[in-house]
């Protein structure tokens, strides 16, 4: 059931209560949660955190708690399966469900006693009527027993014979509307599912409730620009959505901007500003040097096409044009000429409009605290999701990396953001090289009906990409690289698989499906309900845990038959 009044319908009801925590392992998710952290600790109510990495850690989370909490609130896991038959809770237990992952399931919207939504019902939903997918089976027993029974003794025998042959003829009539209801039933269901998107940022949902019960921060604000810029930089929602959303978060920062006027003037630890940005579209460049983040941004590697000798003489002519010294563009940005900083943006926008690179900013927000700390929005982004899927070393566990995660969101934990960006360039970097590998060495080989890449055990920095965040990041780039490479107008239009090995003991590979490239795409992806059907119809051994139907694991074994009948599906 959707909540109409997020403010009566839940923080209300939680408020007197002690409540368990479930929150995916996303940036949004962890930029939800910090909101709900702050307001939770403002009213002191009690709360556990559970993070989840998938299904099976969500039902483990849930069967650990369900004696010592009655109330849950999942943070982007649960809206998009049937949360009760998955965990058939006891039927006092309540689910609050804030989840960007679309389409929700029809069983959680009309279920008004265990799942309440805080969903925004005007995010595009599509949502079926009750009537069209639910039959009230009760009202067809009574119509099919009302009838039948006649009395005995009381009719004549001919006169029985034609009432029973009337009864027999509506009982058909009832079973061939009821074969016509269900293949109704069937295909409206299949339109609702078949595509899988994101909605309204999970931590803008929270900061609105923050807002409504007027205790804000802007802390919070910035954790829920975040948890957006998140939804931008890792391609869930399309530019439209993002660029709307950004509206409505760009009145909250004057809102709070004119309020504490007085306090730009102070220079203190405590002082906090949040600016609304036109910036360039390179990757954490405040923090490194110019050269490499241009060389390591997918939008200007891609443009230029950096993984060829063409495309380095490009670079070199680009950064002529714009008349900056191959000194200044090489060092740090922070230690780069005043004068050549004041008006950068300008003259790279200049430049790249030349060079046909038209989107070189994007509308962004800015946060700077304390004496000299500024922050865009997106270096979080990237820091937070290095952290979360840190590799570095063995012993890393999930939950160990989510803490170190949310951690890197305050401003009194510098120290973590600052390795988090650290871990994020060389990320950033294992990515372009592996994307100029990729293309160099023509392993991206059209399938028919899709592009499919298998990144090989051994292959450089491939145990980062064993993780889902990384490896989704890695697939949408090379997509845009493909596209940016190939003559063949035809694989400009197909969607990609991409495959890297997960666990080399157990023989599994992680297998990630993204849609088409395409500027005005609407990030709908038609993978998860392929990836079932293809598993299912080889038996191949999959496991669908990830809250991103199009994420799964198979068997390395089985990863032949499975693309053969991913083929045979979708030509």
């Amino acid at each position: 059931m959707f909540i109409a009044d997020i403010k009566k319908d839940f923080y209300e009801v939680v408020a007197n209560q002690r409540v368990a925590l479930l929150v995916a392992a996303d940036i949004d998710g962890l930029c939800a949660c910090k909101i709900l952290q702050a307001l939770f600790h403002c009213d002191q109510i009690q709360y556990t955190l559970v993070p989840v990495t998938g299904w099976q850690d969500l039902s483990t989370a849930f069967l650990e708690h369900k004696e010592q909490f009655r109330y849950f609130v999942l943070i982007n896991c649960g809206a998009n399966v049937d949360l009760l038959e998955m965990l058939q809770p006891d039927s006092d237990s309540i689910f609050f469900i804030c989840d960007t992952h679309r389409p929700v399931d029809v069983v959680n919207v009309y279920n008004d006693t265990q799942i309440k939504l805080l969903i925004k019902e005007d995010d595009d939903l599509g949502v079926p009527t009750y009537d069209d997918i639910f039959r009230d089976e009760d009202e067809e027993e009574e119509g099919e027993g009302s009838g039948n029974e006649s009395d005995e003794g009381s009719e004549p025998s001919g006169k029985r014979r034609r009432f029973d042959e009337g009864a027999i003829e509506r009982r058909i009539e009832r079973q061939r509307a009821k074969r016509q209801w269900e293949a109704r039933r069937r295909e409206i269901l299949f339109d609702y599912e078949q595509y899988e998107y994101h909605g309204t940022s999970a931590a803008m949902m929270f900061f609105e409730l923050a807002w409504v019960l007027t205790k804000d921060t802007k802390d919070m604000l910035w954790w829920s620009i975040i948890g957006l810029t998140d939804q931008w930089v890792h391609d869930k929602i399309p530019h439209m959505k993002y660029v709307s959303d950004i509206a409505t978060v760009q009145r909250h920062v004057s809102r709070h901007n004119h309020r504490n006027e007085d306090e730009e003037n102070s220079l203190s630890i405590d002082c906090m500003r949040i600016s609304f940005e036109y910036d360039l579209r390179l990757a954490l460049y405040h923090h490194w040097s110019l050269y490499e983040s241009i060389c390591n941004s997918y939008y200007t590697a891609c443009s230029f096409k950096l993984w060829t000798l063409k495309g380095q003489k490009k670079l070199q002519e680009f950064l002529a044009d714009m008349g900056l010294p191959l000194r200044q563009v090489k060092q740090k940005f922070k230690s780069m000429d005043v004068t050549i900083k004041e008006n950068l943006r300008d003259v790279i926008e200049e430049s790249s409009n030349k060079y046909g690179m038209k989107d070189i900013r994007i509308q962004t927000f800015g946060v700077h605290f304390g004496f000299k700390n500024s922050f865009l929005a997106s270096d979080m982004v990237h820091a937070a999701a290095a952290l979360l899927e840190s590799t570095e070393r063995d012993e890393n566990d999930p939950t160990d990396n989510f803490i170190k995660a949310l951690d890197s969101l305050s401003r009194s934990n510098l120290d973590r953001l600052l390795s988090g960006i650290d871990l994020a360039k060389k990320k950033l970097i294992a990515i372009q090289q592996t994307v100029a590998s990729c293309i160099c060495t023509n392993i991206i080989l059209s399938q028919g009906p899709f592009l499919y890449c298998y990144l090989m055990e051994g292959t450089p920095d491939v145990k980062l990409f064993s993780k889902p965040l990384a490896l989704t990041l890695l697939c949408k780039y090379l997509l845009k690289a493909f596209v940016q490479s190939t003559r063949n107008k035809r694989c400009k239009l197909l969607p990609l698989i991409m495959a890297a090995p997960k666990d080399v003991e157990k023989g599994t590979v992680i297998v990630v499906g993204i849609p088409p490239e395409s500027e005005t795409s609407d990030k709908k992806n038609f993978f998860g309900r392929a990836f079932e059907k293809a598993a299912e119809s080889t038996s191949s051994r999959t496991l669908h845990d990830h809250f991103d139907t199009s994420i799964i694991e198979l068997k390395s074994e089985d990863r032949s038959k499975f693309l053969d009948a991913l083929i045979t599906l979708l030509s």
